[in-house]
């Protein structure tokens, strides 16, 4: 699988040739307990992945999950339990956490963001600034988190953005271009940051319109002048202070990059439950 292969090399980039201290503190027949909890408020993402990265590193490793990805927990909730060889326990810990504390933030995050638009009817989906190697992680972080997925690559959708435009002549001469060439269920989206550009795109029919970094005000303006004829996305700035106001206006979808961006990452911690003896020999 694509991603066990990646969490190898999460787990070589840490461990390098060896864990020493693990190797030179920890017996080789020592069997440990220890549960994984939530040292804070979140919404969970990344919990599977994280247990892969232990059964990976050592099949041993008995691993009970507790939570579910997108369930919200309270502070002090136990998310995991895993026994097994203590060695390997304490050597695969920092990259199943890095990884579930990364994801978990930006599931909590990205719930933040929804509630504040709770009720409006506008959708909040994440944008392609993501951290290389992970998007596909993090992109599913945003579902859990109740936001939408919008494209997960550049082959997922034509989206004309200004230099495309440019190069092209025009809104109208880069639409009739693209439409000439694109798979026929793929849809156009042309980026807009005037009104004028907005009634050319949709003379130009395009599929979708994203208003980027327009004001509130224009927004609204922008809205009633497409009157439901294409969906219109709001992009650019939006803050978790400003995304209500911005739903307001009637858009369909507002991108916000800062959910994968800028997320902090949640508290969450391997507590060791009970020193486990090493079996005795027969």
């Amino acid at each position: 699988m694509a991603l066990d292969a990646r969490l190898r090399d999460f787990l070589a980039e840490d461990i390098g040739h060896v864990d020493l201290t693990a190797t030179l503190m920890v017996d080789e027949a020592s069997i440990g307990q220890f549960e994984m909890r939530a040292r804070e408020p979140m919404t969970i993402a990344g919990l599977a992945v994280a247990a892969r990265v232990f059964s990976l590193y050592d099949a041993r490793i008995e691993i009970e999950r507790l939570a579910v990805d997108g369930q919200t927990v309270s502070e002090g909730i136990t998310l995991m339990r895993l026994q097994g060889p203590a060695r390997s326990l304490l050597t695969a810990e920092r990259t199943a956490l890095n990884l579930i504390q990364h994801l978990s933030g930006i599931a909590t995050l990205t719930a933040q963001y929804v509630e504040r638009i709770a009720g409006t009817g506008a959708q909040l989906v994440d944008t392609r600034k993501t951290t290389p190697g992970l998007r596909a992680l993090e992109k599913h972080a945003v579902a859990c988190g109740g936001g939408r997925n919008h494209r997960l690559g550049l082959d997922s959708g034509v989206m004309l953005k200004d230099n495309h435009i440019a190069v092209c002549g025009g809104i109208a001469e880069a639409v009739a271009r693209a439409r000439s060439r694109v798979p026929v269920l793929t849809r156009i989206e042309v980026e807009c940051d005037r009104l004028d550009q907005v009634e050319e795109a949709l003379a130009a029919g395009a599929d979708m319109i994203m208003l980027d970094n327009m004001a509130v005000e224009t927004m609204r303006s922008a809205v009633e002048l497409v009157s439901g004829r294409v969906p219109l996305e709001a992009s650019g700035g939006v803050r978790l202070e400003t995304i209500r106001a911005i739903a307001e206006t009637g858009v369909d979808f507002i991108s916000v990059g800062r959910i994968t961006q800028s997320a902090p990452a949640v508290d969450i911690g391997l507590d060791d439950v009970v020193d486990v003896p090493p079996p005795r020999e027969a």
